[in-house]
């Protein structure tokens, strides 16, 4: 168990570098969604107003950090794979 969460910590810090760098920002707007999802624009909009998604509100966008956004997606993906093993 202690190795699978320093794995995860390394697998969401090793992510956030990567898209960090590549985007050279701190923060997601929808249009960085969209690219890096490739979810539709109605989709990533749904997603920014969703209770469960961690945005952050900056004047009247809808942003995410990117820590925020990857570790909301590995938490997703993980339970996706504890719903598909039960």
């Amino acid at each position: 168990m202690n190795n699978t969460k320093l794995n995860i910590e390394n697998l969401i810090q090793n992510e956030v570098e990567r898209i960090s760098t590549k985007y050279n920002k701190d923060f997601l707007d929808c249009e960085d969604l969209i690219k890096i999802t490739g979810l539709g624009r109605d989709n990533v909009r749904n997603l920014l107003r969703s209770k469960n998604f961690p945005t952050t509100k900056v004047g009247k966008r809808q942003v995410v950090s990117v820590l925020n956004f990857v570790a909301w997606q590995t938490m997703q993906n993980s339970n996706m794979e504890e719903i598909d093993n039960a």
